[in-house]
């Protein structure tokens, strides 16, 4: 178990420095997020083929067709919050991000009939609060820039494509990892077929980030997510997940000397802890076993 727990912190502090990592890369984010995905769902598909893993989707069609969507979402919401990291900082933009599991749990209740507790309303309005403290000072100096509004289509690509994924109940695990991703790294390359062609430029200085960012924090990174979390208790997976956006706060104060107000970091001590208290307590105890079950799908809200 303490092998598994490693594994899983050392995949969510790999996510939390997808911004770092990306900030050395002298490209647009489009370029980024596809190199990131071409890389990441070879190396995903590779360890998932030579592992003996088999394609069981294909059987399921309809849940196949929510996944696909999903996929698309991601690679959408990627393609955001790369942009947002260069318009308004890995911080801001990671908390942009991060509200996505939150608008899932407002939807909860009329797209899967969940029950909206009180825990639920509590870490909604401590988000949406913590939000308008984050943001507050940049809204009244320039209003809604490109750089927000790309953080806040982030969050609603991250939500959406949580949706789809839930809705693909029977693929699970690995297997929907590697849709999804091989999902996003088409919609990416189309993107950017459309906007430029597919000449892309790499320059000298950013061919060791680019191999960073796809074969350790995406590939690996995803690896070590999908391979330990389904070891793990469902309720440690979605509290030790917000060691991500944690992470990446940190990491951009001490590597790229971002720094927060009181204010902003009191609103980003309200939307991480209002989420991991919604997420915790807002949640019915379920048997294990089912809770085993659904943990898998838990996983596409903590990564990015």
């Amino acid at each position: 178990m303490n092998a598994h727990y490693v594994k899983f912190i050392s995949a969510c502090l790999l996510f939390g420095s997808n911004g770092i990592v990306a900030s050395h890369i002298l490209m647009s984010s489009h370029e980024i997020v596809f190199l990131r995905t071409l890389i990441g769902s070879l190396f995903l598909l590779a360890v998932f083929v030579l592992t003996g893993g088999k394609f069981s989707g294909l059987r399921n069609g309809r849940h196949l067709a929510f996944l696909i969507p999903s996929g698309v979402a991601m690679g959408a919401s990627w393609i955001f919050l790369f942009e947002a990291y260069q318009r308004i900082g890995v911080g801001m933009a990671t908390l942009a991000y991060y509200c996505g599991p939150v608008i899932v749990m407002a939807l909860s209740p009329l797209l899967f009939k969940e029950k909206l507790t009180p825990a639920r309303i509590c870490g909604f309005v401590a988000v949406l609060l913590g939000m308008f403290l984050v943001n507050r000072d940049a809204l009244m100096l320039d209003g809604l820039s490109w750089g927000l509004l790309c953080g806040a289509l982030s969050a609603v690509m991250f939500a959406l494509m949580v949706i789809l994924n839930k809705m693909a109940a029977s693929i699970t695990g690995f297997e929907n990892a590697v849709w999804q991703l091989l999902a996003g790294f088409v919609t990416v390359a189309l993107f950017t077929l459309l906007v430029q062609g597919l000449t892309i430029s790499l320059p000298t200085g950013s061919f060791a980030p680019v191999l960073l960012l796809g074969f350790v924090n995406t590939g690996v990174g995803c690896y070590l997510y999908f391979s330990s979390m389904q070891r793990l208790p469902a309720q440690s997976v979605a509290i030790c997940g917000y060691l991500d956006p944690l992470s990446a706060l940190v990491f951009s104060a001490v590597f790229l000397a971002e720094r927060m107000s009181p204010e902003q970091t009191m609103g980003a001590a309200l939307i991480l802890g209002g989420a991991a208290f919604g997420e915790y307590f807002g949640r019915k105890r379920l048997p294990r076993v089912v809770a085993e079950g659904n943990m898998e799908k838990r996983a596409k809200e903590n990564t990015n």
